[in-house]
């Protein structure tokens, strides 16, 4: 009996656990009680502004120390070079299976919508925000106007070159440099303690960006779209467990311990439908599991601009729905088009709020072939889609930084071993040394 007691308060103990209490909370708030879910919305955006708060000094410090500790340009460059030639092939690959699973499974087939009978004035801002969006614009916004302006604005492009250049000029001040780096690093202490604070409300979170949600759409949501939304967590699901359970295996790591290993993280993503919930978690668990800081500190920042396997599946699903959805015709020429434009899109919209749907938006202007005005079919269940897209860009960005460490010859496996067969820490507060 004690013992049956023991592990019970143990279970309810365990963050993951309350946040799918949480979870299963807000699903039946919002389904018996819709008004008061939609009136729950502050409980889940508060969360993510509280991390999105701490976001742009964790990132700052952690970069910064890393590389003065890293000690030179050419091994920053390295790593930056390596980190990024993996975000184009394994986006390409993430793009590539969209692209195939919504061409068999045809989510958006017999719906006969006329695009002229959409209403489009919910994609003002969406459209507004594409049309800006270019090659140029987009290498011109990585420079801030000013120093502050960057972390106002929490622009983590932004944010990561100020401290790129910050981290260089401290490694070449081996004396003085060193004790700013030091005062860096007890500061990333405190701040990963208010992460551990805040980290408390995740179930409170989870239980309202769910009855939100349910509230708001509706399970009748689900039904109607259930097709495209059912193509999604399939494509997810098969790029997650082939393609990143194949990397996994390559780097000699067990996809089903890492995803253990992860799974608070995963749940609050799932829940807030928002990776950067969790980036501080990711990663102090990222330095528990055997990467090192530098390494950790360069590439998971710059995975959630450049490497976003989740976004990338969609805009290519999202794309060739509509298409389907309005009875347009497409070549196969033109499937090739759509994929080869969202290589660019996927990206080009980084760090910009409705990011999906920007970078959606600007890929069908571009083609001037697919009716921009069906995106309107898709505005009901983004908030579905989009838990689907965060949790795929979340593991996928943290198999990325084991790849390139394991490359860098910066990973521990004898630490990773330990960690993933029961070792971890459930609540890591500290960055990793």
């Amino acid at each position: 009996m004690n013992k049956a007691r023991s592990k019970a308060t143990s279970l309810l103990g365990q963050l993951y656990f309350q946040v799918l209490i949480g979870f299963l909370l807000g699903i039946a708030v919002g389904y018996f009680h819709p008004g008061l879910g939609e009136s729950l919305k502050p409980l889940g955006d508060g969360f993510i502004k509280l991390i999105k708060m701490l976001l742009a000094p964790i990132i700052f410090g952690t970069v910064v120390a890393g590389i003065a500790k890293m000690g030179n340009l050419k091994e920053v460059g390295r790593v930056g070079i390596k980190a990024l030639v993996y975000f184009e092939i394994v986006s390409t690959l993430a793009l590539a299976i969209g692209l195939v699973v919504v061409n068999v499974l045809q989510p958006g087939s017999g719906m006969n919508i006329d695009p002229s009978t959409l209403d489009t004035k919910s994609l003002a801002t969406y459209t507004t925000a594409a049309k800006q969006q270019d090659a140029a614009s987009f290498f011109m916004d990585i420079i801030p106007s000013s120093f502050a302006d960057a972390f106002v604005k929490g622009n983590m492009l932004q944010i990561i070159l100020i401290s790129v250049l910050f981290g260089l000029a401290l490694a070449q001040l081996p004396d003085r440099g060193k004790v700013i780096v030091e005062v860096i690093d007890s500061v990333l202490h405190g701040l990963f303690g208010i992460v551990r604070f805040v980290m408390h409300l995740a179930p409170l979170a989870a239980f309202g960006a769910m009855a939100f949600t349910i509230g708001k759409y509706g399970v009748g949501t689900l039904g109607s779209f259930g097709k495209l939304i059912g193509a999604v967590y399939l494509t997810s699901a098969i790029f997650i467990f082939l393609v990143l359970g194949l990397i996994a295996r390559m780097n000699r790591i067990s996809l089903w311990k890492y995803l253990k290993f992860f799974k608070d993280e995963i749940l609050i993503t799932f829940a807030t439908a928002s990776s950067e919930a969790v980036l501080p978690r990711m990663m102090v668990k990222l330095e528990q599991l055997g990467c090192a800081k530098p390494v950790v500190g360069l590439v998971l920042p710059a995975g959630y601009t450049f490497n976003a396997d989740g976004s990338s599946i969609y805009l290519t699903m999202g794309a060739i729905f509509v298409a389907q959805a309005t009875n347009t015709p497409l070549t196969l020429s033109d499937q090739l088009i759509v994929l080869a434009v969202c290589l660019f899109t996927s990206k080009g919209s980084a760090g910009v709020a409705g990011a999906g749907f920007i970078a959606l938006a600007a890929t069908l202007a571009s083609m001037d072939k697919i009716p921009v005005a069906g995106l309107v079919l898709l505005v009901g269940i983004d908030r579905f889609v989009n838990a689907a897209r965060a949790v795929t860009n979340l593991i996928g960005n943290g198999i990325a930084t084991i790849v390139v460490a394991r490359w860098e010859k910066a990973f521990d496996e004898k630490r990773a071993a330990t960690m993933l067969d029961g070792g971890a820490n459930e609540s890591p507060t500290e960055p990793g040394t």
